[in-house]
C-alpha cells in the first residue's frame, strides 16, 4: 500500500500505542515484534512502507544492521529510530545509512508526529523521483532509436555496448534533424549514470562569455549583474552525464578552458581561486565535419582527439527510407495521444509521396510533417492534403529545374546550402562546371562550399 507504516517494536504496550495513534492519522500499520518478523515483511513480502519506525535494540538484534542488511530497499522508505540507550556513536551510524532522524525515548507524540509527517513528505518525492527516472529509462531505451534498415540495428548494436561500459567520453556526428539529441539521452538514460543528472547545453545557441559562465558557474562580484553565486553546468552534472549540442560552434579559447576540465576533471568557476573536482562523463554533437574543422585550424586538435573517444556517425534519413516503416506508425502514434485524434490507416499514395520525399531535414522533418497531417486530419486516414511534400510547377518550369525544400524551421540554412550543392552535383553527374553554371557562382566558390560540406 502506498501509505504504509511499519513499526518495529518489543515492548507491546507502547507497540500497540503507536499503532493505534497511526492507523488514526490513515496509514495502513504493520507491527513487527522483533528482527526476523520485520525481515519477513521487509525481504520476503517486499512490503514498502512509506516510513518504518524502528527500535534499536530488540531481542533477536540491531535495528541498524537490519537497516544496513536490506541495501537498496532502504531507498523506499524513510527509517526512524527509537532508543532508550542511545549514544553518539549509534546516532551516527544511523545518520551514516540513510536514517531520517535518531529519537531518544520517551518521545512526545506531538514531535513524534511531526517527524514522521517530515519523512512521510521526503520518501513519497523520493518516490516519485524514481517512477520519473523509471519512465525516462522505459522511453529512452536502446530500442527507441526506430528503423528495420542495416545502419539502424548498426546504431542499436554500438549503443548497447557503449550503455554496457563507463565510457568518458563520446562524439555524436550527423546532419541536423537525424536524432542526435535522442542518442545522448538513451547513452544517458540506458547507461550506469542513468540516475544521476543529465545535463544539455547548446553551445551555438549561447554568446561566448555567456557560455562561459554557464559552463564553469561563477562567484558573486564575478562580473556585471553576478549578484550571486552560480553553480556550472559542470557542477551540475556531477555523476552524470554533460551533453554538448553543436560543439563545432564553441569558440577556440574557450575550448581550451573545456580540455582542461575535461583532463583535469576539475572546474573553476569564474572570479573563483578554488577548484572543485567533478566527476561526469561528455556527449558531444555536431552536424558539422569536425576533422575537416580541426584540419582547417576551426577547432583543436586535442580537444577532438580527446572526445572522439568513440565516435557515432548518425546517417540520414534518405540513407535509410526503409526505415520510414517503423517511424511513421510510431510518431502518429505519439501524435494521436497528444491531439488527440483516431488516426490508424496510412493512404498508399501518401505511402508513395513519403518514399519519393528527400528528406534534407531529416527526422526533425519527418516529425513536422506527421504531427501536421495528424493535426488536420478529420478521421483514421491520414491525410495527403497536409503533406505538403511536393508543390505545383509553373509551365515555365519542369520537375528537373525544381528543388523542393521545407521552410518549416525543420532544416537549418547551412544544410539548406548542402542539399542545394549536392543535388546541383548529382544533376551534373559531379561536374563542378557545370554545377557552378547551375547555380550561378563560380567554380572557385562552389570548390570551398563543397569542402565546407564534405562534398
Amino acid at each position: 500500500m502506498a501509505n504504509t507504516l511499519l513499526i518495529i517494536e518489543d515492548e507491546p504496550l507502547l507497540g500497540d500505542e503507536l499503532s493505534r495513534h497511526f492507523k488514526r492519522q490513515g496509514f495502513h500499520v504493520v507491527l513487527a515484534s522483533s528482527i526476523q518478523q520485520a525481515r519477513h515483511w521487509l525481504l520476503k513480502q517486499r512490503l514498502e512502507p512509506l516510513v518504518v519506525i524502528s527500535d534499536m535494540n530488540l531481542p533477536d538484534g540491531n535495528g541498524l544492521d537490519l537497516l544496513e542488511e536490506i541495501g537498496d530497499l532502504r531507498e523506499a522508505s524513510e527509517w526512524l529510530f527509537l532508543t532508550a540507550y542511545g549514544s553518539v556513536p549509534e546516532s551516527v551510524r544511523a545518520l551514516q545509512l540513510g536514517a531520517y532522524d535518531f529519537l531518544e525515548k520517551p518521545c512526545d507524540l506531538g514531535r513524534l508526529d511531526l517527524v514522521v509527517a517530515s519523512a512521510q513528505r521526503s520518501a513519497q518525492a523520493q518516490r516519485r523521483l524514481r517512477e520519473q527516472h523509471s519512465i525516462h529509462n522505459q522511453r529512452y531505451s536502446v530500442d527507441a532509436f526506430l528503423g528495420v534498415s542495416q545502419q539502424a540495428q548498426q546504431i542499436r548494436e554500438m549503443l548497447k555496448r557503449l550503455c554496457e561500459i563507463p565510457f568518458s567520453s563520446v562524439i555524436i556526428s550527423g546532419e541536423t534533424g537525424t536524432g542526435k539529441g535522442l542518442i545522448a539521452k538513451i547513452l544517458h538514460h540506458s547507461g550506469p549514470r542513468s540516475a544521476a543528472p543529465f545535463i544539455a547545453v547548446n553551445c551555438a545557441a549561447l554568446p561566448h562569455d555567456l557560455l562561459e559562465s554557464e559552463l564553469f558557474g561563477h562567484e558573486a562580484g564575478a562580473f556585471t549583474g553576478a549578484k550571486k553565486m552560480r553553480r556550472g553546468l559542470f557542477e551540475q552534472a556531477d555523476g552524470g552525464t554533460l551533453f554538448l549540442d553543436e560543439i563545432g560552434e564553441m569558440p577556440l579559447d574557450l575550448q581550451s578552458k573545456l580540455l582542461k576540465a575535461i583532463e583535469d576533471q576539475k572546474v573553476r568557476r569564474l572570479g573563483s581561486e578554488v577548484e572543485t573536482e567533478i566527476d561526469i562523463q561528455i556527449i558531444a554533437a555536431s552536424n558539422q565535419n569536425l576533422t575537416q574543422q580541426v584540419s582547417e585550424g576551426r577547432f583543436r586538435g586535442d580537444l577532438f582527439h580527446r572526445l572522439s573517444l568513440f565516435e557515432l556517425k548518425l546517417p540520414s534519413l534518405r540513407e535509410r527510407k526503409e526505415d520510414l516503416e517503423q517511424l511513421v506508425p510510431a510518431l502518429i502514434s505519439e501524435f494521436n495521444l497528444k491531439a488527440p485524434r483516431q488516426v490508424t490507416k496510412i493512404p498508399q499514395q501518401a505511402w508513395q509521396q513519403l518514399q519519393r520525399h528527400d528528406w534534407p531535414g531529416n527526422v526533425r522533418e519527418l516529425r513536422n510533417v506527421i504531427e501536421r497531417c495528424v493535426l488536420f486530419a478529420g478521421d483514421e486516414n491520414l491525410p495527403l492534403q497536409w503533406l505538403q511534400l511536393d508543390t505545383m510547377l509553373s509551365p515555365s518550369h519542369s520537375a528537373d529545374d525544381v528543388l523542393i525544400i521545407p521552410l518549416d524551421g525543420s532544416i537549418s540554412l547551412d544544410a539548406m546550402e548542402r542539399h542545394i550543392i549536392k543535388e546541383a552535383l548529382q544533376r551534373c553527374n559531379n561536374s563542378t562546371a557545370a554545377a557552378a553554371r547551375m547555380l550561378g557562382v563560380s567554380r572557385e566558390k562552389l570548390r570551398y562550399r563543397k569542402q565546407k560540406h564534405a562534398l
